[in-house]
């Protein structure tokens, strides 16, 4: 069992930055792959990013590639998601995911664990 839990979340301009942290509970942190969706208001959740439990490999959407940066503190059990030059569409509650028994996943359904979430809200 994992227990996740997102903070970093606010209120920021277009332009700005953020950075989200997921705090894991659970000893086999190491060996989990480790995501971040983000869902906006009446549309679907959606992948952002994802890092393998080594940290050695990530992969990002299209959307927020080159913008967006994942990466992993196993001796912290954290997991951080780096967001520069925001713009209004990435305004959305972002949720932090976890899975194993796999080397990468970004599909929703591939992940066992999910967070609550924090809202990020970017204004124009």
């Amino acid at each position: 069992q994992v227990q996740l839990v997102e903070s970093g979340g606010g209120l920021v301009q277009a332009g700005g930055s953020l950075r989200l942290s997921c705090a894991a509970s659970g000893r086999t942190f190491s060996r989990y792959v480790m995501g971040w969706f983000r869902q906006a208001p009446g549309k679907e959740r959606e992948f952002v990013a994802a890092i393998t439990w080594s940290g050695g490999s990530t992969y990002y959407a299209d959307s927020v590639k080159g913008r967006f940066t994942i990466s992993r503190d196993n001796a912290k059990n954290t997991v951080y998601l780096q967001m520069n030059s925001l713009k209004p569409e990435d305004t959305a509650v972002y949720l932090c995911a976890a899975t194993r028994d796999t080397w990468m996943a970004t599909r929703r359904y591939e992940y066992d664990y999910w967070g609550q979430g924090t809202q990020v809200t970017v204004s124009s």
